[in-house]
């Protein structure tokens, strides 16, 4: 096995937070690093237009607390994908992930995404040129299928031919995506889940590294699907309920469980924030969003979120802001 394609520690890749766009920037991974000291954080696909012709540091800039964080790349230039392989080892990155799964209209128009399933050849010669231009792992995030292809055979021919490249590990989201006709949030809940080709995939290539990834919300499900593949990706109820993070490190890595209490994480943001305005002039509403599913289920939530939200606040410092939070939820606890 080419040296460069060796993978992450297995323990780092037990469960990940999905790269999701517009969701995972790095404030985002900074929050859920507070809560999980172990699970493999990615970013929001970038794509390599954005760095090739954009501002990289803008793009790649990221908090050394969020290791082990991977980069996710959208392109299907083998050259492209290559340079901003490289720029994400320059800047420290743990993993490059290859999107092949992404099924909107913007990313097909850009020819990347889940319409490269259709081309696994073009999808090797990626990642070939990807594993030798990095000693990190290059890993590929796809779907088990494409529009009314549901054959097994079409998602195995495709790991099959990426694997040859040098690929070792594959993020399988269990549902097909439809190029044509669903939004992508539709793509997210209509097509069927089907884990057990995921499951099947496994099987057929043990050398492999399969992660599985598509509606999975509660501790139960994640230790069923590890029983049977090396790693479990959660996606929008880590971000809607990033509580459950705080739990992993116990459940899932035999660590000690995560110290910090609610108002300490939330405490800790408000510093974080409070840095931020002070390094790169961020305001802290930017960084706020992404917490706002911390108290789901507690006294006073929802009046908590609702002074989060409130952008007539954005001049007040933050630790101010928090204190206003509370004091509803105080009142009514």
């Amino acid at each position: 096995m080419n040296d460069n394609a060796k993978l992450l520690n297995l323990k780092e890749k037990i469960v990940s937070v999905a790269p999701m766009m517009d969701w995972t920037d790095r404030h985002c991974r900074y929050f859920h690093r507070l809560m999980s000291r172990h699970a493999l954080l990615y970013t929001e696909m970038v794509t390599t237009g954005a760095l090739v012709h954009g501002d990289v540091p803008r793009h790649l800039r990221f908090n050394e607390e969020e290791h082990p964080v991977a980069l996710q790349l959208g392109g299907s230039e083998p050259a492209d994908l290559a340079h901003c392989a490289r720029l994400g080892e320059e800047w420290g990155y743990d993993e490059i992930n290859l999107n092949c799964g992404c099924p909107s209209e913007r990313v097909q128009r850009g020819a990347f995404g889940a319409c490269l399933m259709a081309e696994p050849a073009l999808v090797a010669d990626c990642v070939k040129a990807m594993v030798d231009a990095t000693r990190l792992p290059v890993t590929v995030k796809h779907r088990i299928g494409i529009d009314k292809i549901e054959s097994y055979e079409f998602v195995r021919d495709f790991v099959g031919a990426v694997s040859e490249a040098g690929c070792r590990g594959f993020i399988v989201h269990a549902r097909n995506a439809w190029l044509q006709g669903l939004s992508p949030k539709q793509n997210r809940e209509i097509p069927p889940l089907r884990y057990e080709l995921v499951h099947r995939l496994k099987h057929e290539f043990p050398e492999l590294d399969f992660s599985i990834n598509g509606g999975i919300s509660a501790n139960a499900q994640v230790h069923e699907h590890l029983r049977l593949l090396d790693g479990v990706m959660v996606g929008r109820e880590a971000y809607h309920n990033p509580w459950w993070l705080a739990e992993w490190d116990a459940e899932f890595y035999g660590a000690a469980p995560q110290p910090l209490t609610r108002e300490e994480v939330e405490s800790l943001m408000c510093d974080y924030m409070v840095r931020e305005a002070a390094e790169h002039g961020t305001q802290w509403s930017s960084i706020a969003r992404h917490m706002l599913g911390l108290r789901n289920g507690l006294p006073g939530a929802r009046r908590w979120r609702q002074v989060w939200s409130d952008h007539r606040l954005k001049t007040r410092p933050p630790h101010e802001v928090m204190a206003l939070a509370h004091e509803p939820a105080t009142q009514e606890a």
